[in-house]
Order: C-alpha cells, then structure tokens, then sequence
C-alpha cells in the first residue's frame, strides 16, 4: 500500500457496525440539546465571507432581534483559515480577519451571542485549504477552546479513507470489499466450497451479483458492491439496512455434520446452540480486488454463534492482478459451535472510519474540557448513512449533499431552488428528512436538511413560507443562510424567519420530529416511504409538551390541489397527544383561532407550494 496508508485500527467495540443500535454515546457526547439556531455564512458569502462581514450579521441578528427568537450561533464557514497550518496549528487568514478569531468570538459573545467555526475530517477543507483535523485534532480542539468557539460545523471533503469529496476516487479500496466468487470451508475432516452467489444470504442494500464476460443471459458467478451504500444523492430510502452483508449459514449438527442454511434464523437465541465447545476450522476467500466504487481490497469476515460475534479480520488483502483476476486468499482460522453458525463477510469501514475521525475530535475537547457546551454538526453530507451512527458523537447530522450549489468559491451566493432532481432544493432535502423521524430526538439529535434559504434569490415568499414550516416540524437545525442586510424588521423575510409560532415547534422540549400519517401518492406506510414524486399533498403530525399535536398539510407540487385533504385526531398515533370532544385550533401562520368539534381537521384547497399548518388543543 503506498505511503503504508491506512485508518486506524479500531479496537473498541462502540465504534463497530455491530453497536449502531445499541445507543450508547462516545467520549460523554452530551445529550437532551434541542436544534441548534443562528446563522451560517456560506450560503451568502462562501469563501469570500470576512471579519466585517461576520460582525455586521452578529449586529443585525440583535438588531433584528433574532436573538431573542433562540437564534444564538453566529457560524464562520470555509475561508477564513491561513491555506496551511503554522506549527501545526491552525491561524487565521490575516486579510480577511485581521484582528483573530478570539477577538471576533469576544465580539460576537459581547452581543449576547455564540460563536461558531468550520473544519473537516480530511486533509484539506473543501474550499482547498490544507488545514483539516486529520491527524491534528486534540491540538486543534485546544485551538477551538481557546479562542471560545461554542459550535463546530466539521465537514468530509478530501477525506483518505472514502471516496469522498476531493478525494481520490481509488479510496473507494478502502469502503468495499473486493468481488467476491466462493468461499472455502474446512471443519469437520470435509472442505465444502460455497458459491457467494448460490450460497450466502445477502442483507442490507447495494450488493450485486454479476455475470462474468458479456453475455448478459450468462448466470452470475460472483457479488460486489458490498459496503455501505452512498447517501451523498438522492434516490435511494434512508430507512432500512444500508450496508450489505454476505452470510454463510453453517450448522453443525451434534455429530459435527455440516449442513448450509439459505436463510438467518429469526431468532438466533432459539436457533443457536447453547454448547460452547468451539470446533476447529478455516476458510479461504476466492475473490478480486478493485480501486474504484463497488470494488475494493478492505475486507471484514466475522464469526457469530453461541459464544458471541468474534470479527477475524479486518484489514486489506493482497491485491489481485486486475479485478477481474480471481484468487484465493491465504487461510483465515475460525471457531465454530455445535448449532448456527454466522459466517459474516463485509466490509463497514465507510462508516465505521468515518465514526472513528468525528469521534477523535469529540475526544479531544471532551478530554480538554469536560464541561464544554460545544455543538458538533456532523457535515458528511449523508454519505455513511450518518442516520445510523451519528448520536454517538454529533449533535446533528446532515442527511444530503449542499442545499444549494455555488458556483466557484469566490463569494457569489447560491440560488435557491424548490425542486432539483439532486440534492439542491428545499423539496430534494424535504423529501429524505421527512421519513427520518425514527433517527432523531433528544437522546440522540437531529436529522439536517443543510441551511435555511429562506430570503435568496430563486424561491418565492409561499415557498420560503413552506420551508420554514418543513424544517421546524422535521425539528432540523435552523440555520439562517442569506446576507442578514436584506432583511429589515416586519418585511416578509423577517415575519417567516421570526415566526414564534413556528419556531416554538422547532424548539418544543418533548423534542419529537413530525410524522408523516399521509400523501396522497399511493403509499402503503407513509411515515417510511422515500418518495421523490412532488405531485403530492404530504400531512405531517408532530406532538407537543403540552399535550397538544400541530398539524401541517404541504402541497410539495408546484400547482395548486384541490380535494379534500383530511386527519382525524383518532390517527394522530403519538401517545403524548390528549383527545378531546372538541379542539382549540390556531392557524400558526395567521394568528387566527377557531373551534373544532367533529375531531376532523380538513383542508380543500392549498395554493403551490403552500402549506396549511394548525396546532390542536383538546378543551375538555
């Protein structure tokens, strides 16, 4: 492996795929924070933001009022770094922001504010500047300390170990495993040869079976693609196992007979032996190595029977001559146990170095400083399934590719779109957060559709409206990104971004993210479906402390709906909501109360891209 580059060895078990769903949290990673709020320069500014710049958005965010709204961070984005590091650490850019980042904090906390920064797990910031943490984070997290940040936005771009963002596309060596044709199992005095296509169960999403030559009618000979699926774009359910697995079945009978299963029984404590008594055995893995996506050199192969799951290997294997050139690899000894027995070929390292480079850096101001109330916004664009492993360290997690996209990086701000087929655009955002209420909540933080774009250029005041009303139900971070001096106090701009209503929805400390209960695209579960089809009118129903539930009909299409778009309280499905014979129900964008009595809560017509949102409260 040239420069004898690899990710760290992983010895803790908290850090492996095996954990994700256990709930246990790295480093004291703190819990019980609600959605960050404030503002973010680079939807306005990029790289060109500036001391200036920065100060004069700290001023109208109190000039506004804001502050008092619960927008607290005022964030610094990419650019505002020297392009490399002086003795190691990190040093403001001395044009740009002359006085340094302690007095620009000191500043922004005078205002009764708090002070945000940027960085990236990689080598490099996406912006080019060659000032990432990698390798450099506990001396970077007293960096931060020291100069007073309270929230750290930490981006993905040129990261060595993923086919990331400015990085080199052969890193995809080290998220797949190579194609794989057969496995070889020697136990009992018998060598049984397992075809991986024939012979595996295959769980999770991605995993391919391929024919070999070009006869498309040729049966398949082998698998690849298995890894974690890429969740940087749009197109493919957040809900759901995303990384691939290939599982051999082996039983091993009380006379050490050897027997393949075709499916994992449902439940392994019944089906797997009690006896501990470990049988001797080995296998070899015929497969193929690649440097691209689908096909790499990293492989995973885990044990798992009655004595627990024992991972066996975990590094690369010998490269084969090209990746279409099968071989064998050397042998591998395992244990086996009279009963089930799980042979596990895999390869989670996309998620689990990913994990392992967040959480260095939560070490290290955890370590540093224990009562730090420093916000960790993971920014990996959704690319390791965050969803699944991000509570461990992060604060929040964003779930696509950049709302918007810049053109260059020499401070031209974006455009905002409602819909885009990829991921720029309030709906491309909307439609993936929306089924991914099952991620979020105190305990663990907050599924992030990127930045606000209410007030830029491209969407309208109805569609800035919905926007505001998508991102508070869906409890995501509201992070202000447009140049704050186009915003004057009672416009149509500010009355969005200053909704207490909506706001309070955001902010409501039960701090459970809106279910959608129902679209009108046929769906047989709406709450989980990942639907891209904008045609549609979502309803969204989100619990409230007090017992009451707000309600939101979106039409997500860009024409008017007419019909008859109807909830009863009866499917409101959240246990803390309180029925009543009748409701007190407030239009949360007009103020306007009336009286409900039949339990029924109907809209007949909802303009483009327009929402109708109530909050309902039983009153008896």
């Amino acid at each position: 492996m040239e420069n004898g580059l690899k990710p760290a060895k992983i010895s803790g078990s908290a850090f492996r795929f095996d954990s994700f769903k256990s709930g246990k949290v790295l480093y004291a990673k703190k819990k019980k924070r609600l959605p960050a709020m404030g503002w973010n320069s680079w939807n306005a500014f990029g790289s060109g933001n500036t001391e200036f710049l920065t100060k004069a958005m700290a001023d109208k965010m109190v000039e506004l009022g804001l502050d008092t709204l619960g927008y607290s961070y005022c964030v610094l984005d990419d650019g505002c770094y020297c392009p490399e590091r002086e003795d190691g650490k990190l040093k403001n850019e001395t044009e740009k922001f002359p006085s340094g980042f302690r007095a620009l904090a000191d500043y922004i906390h005078s205002k009764g504010l708090k002070f945000g920064m940027y960085n990236d797990i990689g080598t490099n910031l996406c912006a080019g500047a060659a000032v990432g943490t990698y390798l450099h984070e506990e001396t970077d997290a007293q960096s931060y300390l020291d100069w007073g940040v309270d929230f750290i936005k930490v981006d993905n771009c040129y990261y060595m170990f993923d086919n990331a963002t400015f990085s080199n596309p052969e890193n995809a060596r080290f998220v797949y495993t190579p194609s794989i044709k057969s496995l070889k199992l020697n136990a009992s005095g018998k060598a049984i040869v397992l075809s991986a296509v024939n012979d595996a169960v295959i769980t999770g999403k991605g995993i391919k079976k391929i024919a070999e030559g070009s006869n498309g009618d040729a049966p398949a000979e082998y698998v690849n693609n298995i890894g974690t699926f890429d969740g940087t774009n749009t197109g493919t359910t957040p809900v759901g196992d995303m990384s691939g697995e290939l599982v051999f079945v082996i039983d091993v009978s009380e006379s050490d007979e050897i027997s393949i299963l075709k499916e994992i029984p449902e439940k392994k404590e019944d089906s797997i032996s009690n006896d501990d008594e470990n049988i001797s055995a080995d296998i070899n893995i015929e497969y193929a190595t690649g440097r691209e996506p689908g096909i790499g050199s990293w492989l995973q192969i885990a044990v798992d029977n009655a004595n627990g799951s024992d991972l066996i290997y975990d590094d690369f294997v010998p490269e084969s001559e090209s990746k279409e050139t099968f071989i064998w690899s050397d042998t591998i000894d395992i244990k086996l146990v009279k009963g089930i027995n799980l042979i596990r070929v895999m390869n989670h390292r996309r998620q689990e170095n990913t994990l392992h480079s967040y959480a260095e850096l939560l070490k290290g101001f955890n370590t540093l400083d224990p009562n730090n109330e420093i916000i960790l916004s993971i920014c990996e664009w959704g690319k390791t399934q965050p969803q699944n492993w991000g509570y461990k360290v992060g604060d929040s997690w964003r779930i696509l590719n950049d709302i918007t996209f810049r053109v260059g990086w020499d401070g031209n701000p974006g455009i905002g779109r409602w819909f885009d087929p990829g991921t720029p655009s309030v709906t491309s955002q909307y439609n993936k957060a929306v089924v991914m209420d099952e991620f979020a909540g105190l305990d663990k933080g907050w599924n992030d559709p990127d930045m606000l774009m209410i007030g830029m250029d491209g969407l309208t005041d109805i569609q800035c409206k919905t926007h505001m009303t998508m991102w508070c139900m869906m409890n995501s971070p509201l992070m202000l990104g447009l140049d704050l001096r186009r915003v004057e106090k009672g416009d149509w701009i500010y009355k969005i971004i200053a909704n207490k209503e909506l706001i309070a929805l955001n902010q409501d400390p039960l701090g459970i993210q809106a279910k959608r209960i129902y679209t009108t695209i046929e769906s047989e579960n709406p709450s989980k479906e990942y639907i891209t089809n904008n045609n549609r009118v979502d309803i969204l129903v989100k619990p409230l402390s007090d017992g009451s539930a707000a309600i939101s009909f979106i039409n997500v299409s860009e024409i008017s709906k007419e019909g008859s778009f109807s909830i009863s309280a009866d499917d409101i499905p959240f246990e803390t909501f309180i029925k009543g014979k009748k409701y007190l129900v407030t239009d949360l964008w007009t103020g306007k109360e009336s009286e409900n009595t039949t339990g029924t809560f109907e809209v007949r017509s909802l303009p483009a891209c327009d929402n109708y949102t109530i909050r309902i409260k039983a009153l008896d």
